[in-house]
């Protein structure tokens, strides 16, 4: 029984660190050399795309929110696959091609994997924006587009490589490598849920190992948007049994539980605002950035209403404020602009707040519920309503 016990302690220890973000470049420089044996790395060298692909599948493995990241790569891949399916790879008449539609380019984005909630401003400009950031020297932008027919093509030059005499065409690869990065976050999305629908069941017999698997992804390097549930969950159930009194006439009180909401996905374009509390209308916005500009930036977003911030960081919160205030004052010159964004930041909520937070909810008898409330939020988030139900 112990031997079995220690055995699945291992396994949820193991699952913990396989959810957290690693490195997806040894992925793409073992397909280039798949595909181009010794001359792989040197096709990396000199393609600005496949280093642009390997920064965002690296700044989406240090816990960028994941869909951002989709939306760019798949702009990319859409008009790749575009390139492809007309034959193009294989003739030398792209330049007579009269570009792909936008909706058609639209709505296979939405086919592909966590892709059905995008929207347009990757194909029509951030992600040639966010490209310039990385390669401000570039002579090319890898997606062209002409406004007045809403057509759109990939920059053929930055598919085809030229290594000393021979020339490489990139776009299959491009095609494999955003194609297996999507495969893998899909299969540890579908793992996590799975894990934490057994917990549900693990948490009657053995609270201690739900708690431990729960604790463990409550760390910097797990993913952001499974940061963003777990923090929900926690913070649903903490404030749960908490009451507040309330009215218009003193002797006609009403008495309320505090509720959490969350108001949409893990990065909708909702103003900054990640939860909501009722009945005190207090805002909750969930962050991986100690960067003083995005938190004034979230306070302007919802004109100077104060926000609760739930930081993924281990600094402790007097640290942050501290931080914060320092670099704001080193931006901005003016104190009093300073005061007024300061006091907008309600409480800075860290990652050892929202442990002791899940302690007192346990302790409360909210476990079950808090397991619950991550498969409920996670397979609404990664959009798997039924099947993992089914598998399990």
């Amino acid at each position: 029984m112990k031997e079995n016990r220690a055995n699945h302690r291992e396994n949820l220890v193991f699952l913990i660190y396989k959810y957290m973000e690693k490195p997806f470049t040894e992925i793409i420089n073992e397909i280039l050399e798949a595909r181009f044996g010794n001359q792989g790395s040197d096709i990396f060298d000199k393609s600005q795309l496949l280093q642009y692909i390997s920064l965002k599948t690296r700044a989406a493995n240090r816990g960028a929110k994941a869909r951002g990241s989709f939306a760019n790569l798949y702009a990319i891949y859409v008009v790749v696959e575009d390139y492809i399916e007309k034959g193009f790879d294989k003739s030398s008449t792209y330049d007579k091609y009269e570009g792909a539609e936008f909706i058609r380019l639209f709505r296979r984005q939405r086919e592909l994997p966590f892709g059905t909630k995008l929207q347009n401003h990757a194909l029509n400009n951030r992600m040639n924006s966010e490209f310039q950031k990385f390669f401000p020297v570039s002579e090319y932008v890898p997606i062209l587009r002409n406004l007045e027919t809403n057509r759109y093509w990939v920059a053929e030059n930055m598919l085809k490589i030229k290594l000393r005499t021979k020339t490489y065409n990139i776009a299959h690869v491009i095609i494999e490598i955003i194609d297996k990065y999507a495969q893998t976050k899909k299969n540890a999305f579908e793992q996590f849920i799975q894990s934490c629908v057994e917990l549900q069941d693990i948490q009657t017999k053995n609270p201690e190992e739900a708690k431990i698997f729960i604790l463990g992804l409550l760390a910097p390097n797990v993913d952001a948007r499974l940061f963003e549930i777990v923090s929900y969950a926690i913070l649903k159930y903490y404030y749960h049994d908490q009451k507040i009194y309330w009215g218009f006439e003193i002797d006609k009180l009403n008495e309320d539980n505090l509720t959490l909401y969350k108001t949409g996905r893990t990065n909708a374009n909702d103003g900054g605002i990640d939860f909501v509390m009722k009945p005190l209308g207090r805002f909750f916005q969930v962050t991986e950035s100690l960067d003083v500009k995005k938190y004034f930036l979230d306070i302007d977003k919802v004109q100077r209403y104060p926000i609760t911030f739930v930081v993924k960081s281990e600094e402790p919160v007097e640290n942050i404020i501290v931080g914060i205030r320092k670099n704001a004052s080193r931006i901005y010159s003016v104190q009093a602009i300073v005061d007024t964004y300061m006091d907008c930041i309600e409480e800075v909520i860290n990652i050892s707040s929202l442990r002791n937070c899940f302690i007192q909810s346990i302790q409360q008898g909210y476990l079950k519920n808090i397991i619950e409330e991550i498969v409920s939020q996670s397979k609404t988030e990664f959009n798997y309503q039924d099947e993992i139900d089914d598998k399990v």
